[in-house]
């Protein structure tokens, strides 16, 4: 099993910066990669930003290409940048323990462990 806590939500201005965090716990050594995704309501989990576990290498969905990056150490983090009012949204961090392909990690399906979630609220 893993565990997996997101930090570090709230409310900013446009234009302004935050930083998420993902506490990574339990089996560690199983996984492949972790995600950020996020949610507004009524519409369906988007594809943020993935990271491998091993290796580090990343990927980013071309809506926050150049502005967002992630990271990792003993957390995964994801560094928002130039905050949107579109970036409003509960972000999730998700961690999948099996090999999957570069194009297959924007897939939430394929994610076996979610985190609660962080509410990110960009004010215009």
């Amino acid at each position: 099993q893993v565990q997996l806590v997101e930090s570090g939500g709230g409310l900013v201005q446009a234009g302004d910066s935050l930083r998420l965090s993902c506490a990574v716990s339990g089996r560690t050594l199983s996984m492949y990669a972790v995600g950020w995704f996020r949610q507004t309501p009524g519409k369906e989990r988007e594809f943020i930003a993935g990271i491998r576990w091993s290796g580090g290498s990343t990927y980013y969905a071309d809506s926050v290409k150049g502005r967002f990056t992630i990271s990792r150490d003993i957390a995964v983090y994801l560094q928002m940048n130039s905050l949107k009012p579109e970036d409003t949204a509960v972000y999730y961090c998700a961690a999948v323990n099996y090999v999957i392909g570069a194009g297959g990690l924007s897939d939430d399906w394929r994610y076996n462990y979610w985190g609660q979630g962080t509410q990110v609220t960009v004010s215009s």
